[in-house]
């Protein structure tokens, strides 16, 4: 028997995840074949087109995963890898898999520090795989303008991730409680940004592969998941010089209740809620304020 050409594995284990109801087939077939290839996407694709074959190990190690990936495993699982904001970051079971409409805070925050003479100072709060911190960093890195970035995560096996993605990045992993995080920078960080757990608690993940995620990473603590983000919203208060930046991504139904949090206490000013790409809203913007903040917190 003839070994089977890359372009059919291909072509089938896509049919076969398209069958199971998987929203990427063809993409994460390529994926999960370049990682068992040990290529990039885009070399994998190259040889694809120049008619390349597989030999029957690599061909039944690509089987066993598009089989594993059709009983719904998360394909970052799989391969070990995540892509945001053009990184690779590790990632497994036990840690939040950053999602692309995430890049969309940072891109907020990299545009805010490009805005500043300074180099800058950025908290990442409930940093989980470390993916906004890392991007935040090589952005700065790429720029020649090293930050000074520090990550708080409380949960043990996600801080063992984000250790990995973040140490080569010279940020600051600090494994704890985001509400209380960082004394010794209160009052001093020009960035404050978090992607904290926000989901209701009554709501459940569509897509089978999201409720695999850790639920302490997803539930925002109380029945509309507004808690958690609230209290964040208190710390970054504290954190946050004159004129610092707040950015937070938050659940589609909470920016109104967001808005009227934050627009009642005096720490914060120009309030503001984001869309995502699809017109819902996602994350919302604030800036320290000067004035003093006697009484005034965030509406619990």
């Amino acid at each position: 028997m003839s070994a089977p050409a890359w372009s059919a594995l291909l072509r089938d284990a896509a049919a076969r995840l398209t069958a199971v109801g998987i929203d990427s087939p063809r993409v994460d077939a390529e994926l999960l074949l370049a990682h068992v290839l040990g290529l990039d996407r885009g070399a994998l694709l190259a040889r694809v087109f120049a008619g390349a074959v597989a030999e029957p190990a690599q061909a039944a190690a690509f089987e066993a995963l598009v089989g594993r990936r059709a009983a719904r495993e998360p394909v970052q699982h799989l391969t070990g890898v995540a892509h945001f904001h053009g990184l690779d970051l590790a990632v497994g079971p036990g840690v939040f898999i950053p999602r692309p409409e995430t890049e969309l805070l940072v891109e907020t925050v990299v545009a805010d520090l490009a805005a500043r003479p300074a180099a800058g100072v950025v908290v990442d709060l409930c940093t989980g795989s470390g993916a906004i911190a890392a991007a935040v960093a090589a952005w700065g890195e790429a720029r020649g303008r090293p930050l000074a970035v520090t990550a708080v995560e409380l949960d043990p096996t996600a801080a063992d991730w984000a250790r990995r993605n973040l140490a080569p990045r010279g940020v600051d992993l600090r494994q704890g409680d985001a509400l209380v995080a960082c004394p010794d920078l209160e009052g001093r960080v020009d960035v404050v940004v978090s992607n904290p757990p926000y989901v209701p608690e009554a709501e459940v993940p569509a897509q089978p592969e999201a409720r695999l995620d850790p639920a302490r990473a997803l539930y925002g603590g109380d029945a509309p998941g507004l808690r958690i983000p609230r209290a964040i919203a208190h710390r970054a208060a504290d954190l946050l010089a004159p004129g610092g930046l707040f950015a937070m991504e938050h659940h589609e139904t909470q920016g109104p209740a967001l808005l009227s949090a934050l627009g009642a206490d005096r720490r914060f000013t120009g309030v503001r809620v984001h869309p995502d790409l699809t017109g819902r809203d996602r994350f919302l913007t604030a800036r320290r304020s000067c004035e003093a903040a006697a009484g005034a917190e965030v509406e619990e």
